[in-house]
């Protein structure tokens, strides 16, 4: 939100308290708490009348620092708070002639004792990371509306880049922007975003969080251009300083705070088929479908049936529309031994034509007005109420449901909507603040039915296909980047969110393959599809009509096979990224930076990404087939043609459909599996370790199993130009050098 009329003035109707000067400060073996003036304080009657500002420093885990800013402190937090996984330090609190210094681990904040110099200084390794500083921290009280606002801005260094927020289709770079974190259904062609995350990170190896589901918003070097202001409704603002010194190092602590993500099963990552959203679909259709992929040698792992599974008007009753599928365990049975995984489509809107409605009326499970009834609303379903994800009892009344289809044979959900919630007029069952539960909402929502899979199915084979998100949403996965176009516009802004996710602490991120809304030519189809199998999960799906690819061309069919097989080959490696972003929060479709943070041409890559450690990809999203990319430095050699490049460069090519820049790393490991039909195999049975330019030195990689343990080390060692390997796995291996 914007307070100011340009550097000088104020916007009218808004009192401010600045924070001039720390005035007192007291120290426990846990806490900094300074008390900041907001007038310049000369002798003892200097503070009557006016307010002060309480600024507490707490260490909730190395290398953070936790700041908490109040106005008034008396104020009750009725909820929800982000759910943290806390390991408090006992921090190191000093004070000196000039200043009071709280040290977190690695991480310092400083905090001026000057007069009329309000600073508190943020280091890390003893390096400057940021400041805030004159008229950076602040209490506004607007006049007209009686609301308050709380306010803090933390400076930008020269060259300084903002990534993240969610997952975000502006542009890559928030430097200039101002970003709402607000979760709307708005497509993908909007500042508008389903996943708002109100936390960043920059390029100088730190990252902020400010700790609120509430409406916080964002100015990044936009109404200050030498700042990113945060602020939100409210007496208090609290916020994070999370020191990682490298991005990778930032998403670890950050994910440990927050959550890391499960790690989705093996057979998760494996081609989706859906059946679209408003097309006609029955049993006959979906095995039209099936077995069309079955004769074109395209591999399936999940058929998903997406809305009318159900019957129309009477969304969400989880009950099979008995009109269109008369034995749904009889055909999830026949699906099931083709070796497919079923997914089916939900949301938390229950319409009053549902057979659920009535129920939850009289139990009192949906969202409620003030005056009891529950409310209520025609957008999307005549009636729609909304489930109360804070009430106990509505939870396992929805879940048990849930646990009636996967014993019919679901395995999946994809967790559609959740940003669609009210905020006025409404209550809920724990007395939660409902501004603050508009974006956290899907927090619950998406657990509740991922929990739920897992207490079913076990832990390590639950996933979801989740569209709305928020801090801790990560823990859930996948999640997709929801109802983009069907041109190669939308394309690169879907790229756009899944690096932008991708810094916000999400492993695991998916989109619609060619687009959701209206019908692609074959040239965007087919671009599209290498791009999705080169996702961390892949899904053909659709909004009026259907995503199999003969429907475009002949070549689709092609271009599909190739990479859905090549996908199940590099398996043991996707897999090993999967393990990497479950442990570390490192996400699988990674932006450039997060491996190259030392190189300044990565900082801005929008159109590229590295997929895991050691692939970069660079999709082809020109219709005369031409792409550019940035190649760092080294011999990067091409998986698909092996061919080799220079880099340090920019680069122009021309792709043909079945082919793009698909780069290994110079000096790295690809262990590829032996199985192109299905992503759930044993890694280690037939493995190829595919050495790229190496260099003399030792490079260990580990293959996973199915549960992302290690199956099995292999180190692989250069000596004078000679490559070997020594493993503890006793089956058999294939060793292939690129020179």
């Amino acid at each position: 939100m914007k307070f100011t009329d340009g550097y000088w003035l104020n916007k009218p109707g808004f009192d401010f308290n600045f924070a001039i000067q720390s005035f007192t400060a007291s120290m426990t073996e846990d806490a900094l708490r300074v008390v900041c003036a907001t007038v310049p304080i000369e002798g003892r009657g200097d503070l009557l009348n006016h307010a002060t500002l309480t600024v507490t420093f707490t260490a909730p885990m190395p290398d953070i620092i936790r700041v908490k800013v109040e106005h008034f402190r008396g104020q009750r937090d009725p909820g929800p708070n982000f759910e943290l996984y806390e390991s408090p330090v006992k921090p190191v609190i000093t004070e000196t002639e000039d200043a009071y210094i709280f040290e977190s681990g690695r991480a310092r904040a400083v905090v001026s004792k000057k007069k009329r110099g309000w600073c508190v200084r943020y280091e890390g390794d003893g390096k400057l990371l940021t400041e805030s500083e004159y008229h950076g921290m602040a209490h506004a009280h607007h006049r007209e509306s009686g609301i308050d606002y709380m306010i803090d801005s933390l400076d930008l260094d020269v060259g300084e880049r903002v990534y993240g927020l969610g997952e975000r289709f502006t542009e890559y770079v928030k430097n200039g922007q101002s970003v709402d974190i607000w979760n709307g259904d708005g497509g993908t062609a909007s500042e508008m975003a389903y996943k708002n995350v109100p936390f960043y990170m920059t390029n100088r190896g730190y990252g902020v969080l400010v700790e609120s589901s509430s409406d916080v918003r964002f100015e990044v070097a936009s109404e200050k251009v030498e700042r990113v202001q945060f602020s939100l409704q409210g007496q208090s603002l609290t916020y994070d300083v999370i020191y990682g010194e490298t991005p990778k190092g930032i998403l670890d602590r950050y994910t440990a705070l927050t959550g890391r993500p499960a790690l989705p099963p093996a057979w998760s990552f494996g081609l989706w088929l859906s059946t679209s959203f408003t097309t006609s679909y029955d049993e006959a259709t979906v095995t039209s479908f099936i077995d069309g992929m079955a004769q074109r040698d395209i591999p399936l792992s999940v058929f998903h049936f997406d809305c009318f599974w159900m019957k129309e008007n009477h969304l969400t009753d989880l009950t099979w529309d008995p009109d269109v599928f008369p034995d749904p365990e009889g055909l999830l049975k026949k699906l099931k031994a083709r070796g497919l995984h079923i997914c089916c489509w939900l949301n938390p809107y229950i319409s009053q034509e549902s057979n659920m409605f009535d129920e939850g009326v009289e139990k009192g499970y949906f969202i409620r007005k003030e005056n009891g009834d529950p409310w209520q609303t025609d957008m999307w379903q005549p009636g729609t109420a909304i489930l109360d994800v804070t009430n106990p009892a509505a939870c396992q009344w929805y879940a048990e449901r849930l646990r009636r289809l996967m014993a019919m044979g679901v395995d999946a959900f994809k967790t559609d909507f959740g940003e669609r919630i009210p905020v006025r007029g409404i209550k809920y069952f724990d007395g939660s603040d409902p501004l603050r539960m508009h974006n956290y909402y899907t927090y619950l929502y998406n657990k509740l039915v991922f929990e739920t899979i897992e207490e079913v199915k076990g832990e390590g084979d639950a996933v979801v296909f989740a569209r709305s998100a928020t801090v801790g949403g990560q823990k859930f996965p996948v999640h997709w980047n929801g109802d983009s176009s069907a041109s190669f516009r939308s394309m690169a802004e879907t790229l756009r969110s899944g690096l932008s996710i991708g810094h916000s602490g999400f492993g695991f991120w998916s989109h619609d393959i060619a687009g959701f809304e209206q019908t692609a030519t074959a040239d965007v189809y087919k671009r599209w599809a290498v791009f999705g199998l080169l996702s961390s999960h892949s899904r053909l799906h659709g909004s009026s009509s259907y995503r199999v690819p003969w429907l475009f061309d002949d070549e689709a069919n092609e271009v599909v096979k190739k990479f859905a097989r090549l996908k199940n080959r590099l398996m043991p490696y996707l897999y090993g990224a999967a393990v990497e972003a479950h442990e570390h929060g490192v996400p699988v479709l990674r932006p450039m930076l997060i491996e190259f943070p030392d190189s300044i041409a990565c900082e801005t890559c929008d159109r590229q990404y590295m997929l895991g450690a050691n692939l970069l990809a660079a999709p082809v999203m020109h219709a005369d087939n031409h792409v550019d990319y940035y190649l760092p430095a080294g011999t990067w050699t091409s998986i698909l043609s092996g061919e080799k490049a220079e880099g340090d460069t920019w680069r122009r090519e021309t792709h043909d459909f079945l082919s793009l820049p698909l780069m290994a790393r110079p000096n790295s490991v690809i262990p590829m599996g032996a199985c192109e039909e299905r992503p759930d195999y044993d890694y280690t049975d037939g493995l190829e370790l595919h050495v790229y330019q190496p260099e003399d030195g030792e490079i260990t990689v580990t293959v996973p199993d199915l549960k992302g343990h290690v199956a099995a080390t292999y180190v692989v060692s250069t000596v004078d130009g000679k490559t070997t390997v020594q493993t503890d796995c006793e089956k058999p291996y294939k060793l292939v050098v690129h020179r």
